[in-house]
């Protein structure tokens, strides 16, 4: 499904799971948890993360 793109820190899982959100993002089907459509590139890649974080993949912690 990839297209053998290296994403550095981040694991192959986690790579997936935002490539899946940024298809719905694109559909318009992805929503944020108040029900609202997500618009920004930047926050259909944080729901990636944060949907991968939680099913277990490798997603170093957030700069502070």
């Amino acid at each position: 499904m990839t297209n053998n793109k290296s994403y550095g820190k981040y694991s192959k899982k986690a790579g997936e799971k935002v490539e899946e959100t940024m298809h719905e993002m694109k559909e318009g089907t992805l929503k944020t948890g108040s029900g609202k459509k997500v618009t920004s590139k930047k926050q259909a890649v944080a729901i990636g993360l944060s949907e991968a974080k939680k099913e277990g993949a490798k997603v170093p912690k957030k700069k502070s």
